[in-house]
């Protein structure tokens, strides 16, 4: 049976994601704001209280919407309404059905962003696996941060429609499509996506199509990109694979890792500082799982 895809699957990894999201809605709107767009990005993630992220974002999500009516075929404003949308629904809404509704959103706007570029991708949803897996060998350098945002935005829809098996059944496209980012951007390919390849690898048990050893090699790579400092990799190996074969050795000893790790990072803070409220959670809950 598959496991549920977890609240926190695609957290820590997303609040990266919404300071990107927060430096283009303003530089979409000026030009001159830029550089306050560049502060305001890295005051976000280097902030360590999450409340006060969750009551500042919405502001940019309606400013995305109102831009998205103004210009429905930007590929530029769609991509960023789809980032902030999906990253905000993965961290901050806990409630089901928001969740849903955020995540849904996010996915609307990054196949629309896709599509606005590569004629295909309109009918992703529609296709075959196989068929997906061949349209997307269309796919260039030009379309990959694109793609990225795609990808991410099925990411965070798969997690919170999570109870819903036919949604379930979109995992190997998910699996597919971040394999072709990684393809397509070898070494400029975004950290995160290695964490989210982990995460996919895990969601399902061998028997059904996970591949526990090979997400293993993608969260370890994750945390080597970091030298260890993202903190977030760590938890998500903790929770998918350790957790999954019952290594409690390795799933203690990468929380109380995180635990131990001075949160404060340049561009990882907030994501660091969720990331060890999880830890604490998940080792609050280790007896009765082991």
């Amino acid at each position: 049976m598959y496991q549920r895809i977890r609240i926190q699957a695609v957290r820590a990894a997303a609040v990266v994601l919404l300071g990107a999201a927060l430096t283009g809605c303003a530089s979409l709107v000026s030009n001159a704001a830029s550089g306050f767009a560049d502060s305001l990005s890295q005051a976000i993630l280097n902030q360590d209280d999450p409340e006060t992220v969750r009551a500042a974002v919405p502001s940019y999500m309606v400013l995305l919407d109102s831009l998205v009516e103004g210009n429905p075929d930007d590929p530029d404003i769609l991509g960023a309404a789809a980032t902030l949308y999906a990253s905000y629904g993965a961290v901050f809404a806990d409630q089901p059905v928001r969740a849903k509704r955020l995540t849904r959103r996010a996915r609307d706007y990054g196949q629309r962003a896709m599509c606005a570029e590569y004629s295909d991708a309109c009918r992703w949803r529609e296709l075959t696996y196989d068929d997906f897996v061949a349209s997307m060998a269309g796919v260039n350098d030009n379309d990959v941060e694109l793609l990225y945002t795609y990808g991410f935005a099925t990411l965070a829809y798969l997690r919170a429609h999570s109870d819903d098996w036919n949604t379930l059944a979109e995992l190997p496209q998910a699996e597919a499509l971040f394999e072709r980012y990684l393809d397509i951007a070898g070494a400029d390919a975004n950290q995160a996506s290695y964490v989210y390849m982990g995460i996919l690898l895990t969601l399902r048990p061998p028997a059904l199509g996970g591949q526990p050893e090979r997400a293993r090699e993608y969260f370890e790579t994750a945390i080597a990109l970091s030298d260890g400092r993202d903190l977030s990799a760590k938890v998500e190996f903790a929770k998918g694979y350790a957790k999954t074969l019952y290594d409690r050795e390795l799933h203690d000893m990468l929380l109380n890792q995180v635990l131990n790790a001075d949160p404060y990072a340049d561009g990882l803070t907030l994501s660091n500082v969720l990331a060890q409220q999880e830890a604490a959670a998940l080792l609050l809950e280790a007896d009765e799982y082991f």
